[in-house]
């Protein structure tokens, strides 16, 4: 068997799950979804159609992952977060054509509760807090809190708070990588 699905989960036909994968109790994936290699989906997640995960994706219990949503290799969602994918959503309304694409790039870190309003991308290993709702795009390696979310800093790919010094380079303190931080953005320049 490639992956490993929980007699309680529901893995429709017509999608693809990789190698390595654990798919936990009353999970549902639905059709066109695709899900990466050596990802763990906890218990009660749903993933609607065209949802795409790479590879390595975490996803805790409770999270509900909605057509438009696309997440690179390494993202980790925190319990019980969430994503839309209509901006004004009305019960006698269909606005199946309106969805909005949410991009989450590699290594982000989304906390619990987290609330994911459509149409935005969050940037590589940008980490946002529990509890807060994304309301623009994020930049990478951004620490976003708060409703609506604000920028109180930067992390490292360890999931570190970067301290800068005049010259705009921080080190984190478990990988000892350099990042230089110029004109409101960060890259890791030593790794």
């Amino acid at each position: 068997m490639e992956f490993f699905a929980h007699e309680t989960a529901l893995v429709d036909e017509g999608c693809t799950v990789g190698m390595g994968t654990k798919i936990w109790h009353f999970s549902h994936i639905m059709p066109n979804a695709v899900i990466g290699e050596n990802c763990n989906i906890g218990q009660n997640v749903v993933i609607s159609p065209d949802v795409v995960l790479g590879n390595n994706v975490k996803v805790q219990n409770n999270v509900s992952l909605y057509t438009g949503v696309i997440c690179e290799d390494d993202v980790f969602l925190g319990p019980s977060c969430v994503f839309t994918n209509v901006i004004n959503p009305r019960s006698a309304v269909v606005r199946k054509n309106e969805y909005r694409k949410t991009i989450v790039r590699k290594g982000v870190s989304i906390g619990a509760n987290a609330t994911i309003v459509c149409g935005y991308e969050i940037g590589e290993y940008a980490f946002i807090g529990a509890g807060a709702v994304i309301t623009k795009p994020v930049a990478p390696f951004a620490l976003m809190v708060g409703n609506p979310a604000r920028q109180m800093g930067w992390m490292s790919k360890f999931g570190h708070r970067l301290n800068f010094n005049e010259q705009g380079i921080a080190i984190c303190p478990e990988s000892q990588e350099q990042y230089l931080l110029r004109n409101n953005t960060v890259t890791c320049i030593h790794q």
